[in-house]
């Protein structure tokens, strides 16, 4: 089965275009699923999962400061808990180590750490966001 690019292409630029989260096109057995959960494009009838468009992965033009990066695919919360304190918050002066946020994945919850000492400068995500691998989270000063 040979895949549509084109098609693909389309329903990526409908999830951006309308910000939807998720959008289903099927035409027959094929069956195409796009999600900004996932960043995933799943063609269900042979399982194969095409890899995501590297650009959604520039999420920030700051070049000035230290990037604190997601080290896997997943949902980002800013705090332990809902309605809890938040980890960090931009100002705060954080070490080498301390936990910034958490990005769930498969129902694990994954602290992720700073990997310098620093000043928040910028917070990139939303709390219950979806992110991708190598996503910049928090940006350093």
């Amino acid at each position: 089965m040979k895949i549509d690019k084109k098609l693909i292409k389309e329903l990526v630029d409908n999830l951006q275009e309308f910000n939807l989260s998720e959008l289903e096109y099927q035409e027959g057995q094929t069956k195409i699923k796009v999600s900004r959960a996932s960043k995933s494009l799943e063609q269900s009838k042979t399982g194969a999962v095409v890899s995501p468009n590297k650009a959604v992965l520039n999420t920030s033009d700051d070049s000035d400061g230290i990037r604190v990066k997601s080290p896997i695919i997943g949902t980002a919360y800013l705090a332990p808990e809902p309605g809890a304190k938040k980890f960090v918050q931009v100002g705060d002066k954080i070490k080498k180590g301390q936990t910034v946020m958490i990005v769930e994945a498969m129902k694990t919850m994954n602290h992720v750490p700073s990997t310098s000492d620093g000043i928040v400068k910028k917070i990139l995500v939303g709390d219950g966001q979806p992110v991708e691998f190598g996503q910049t989270l928090i940006l350093l000063k």
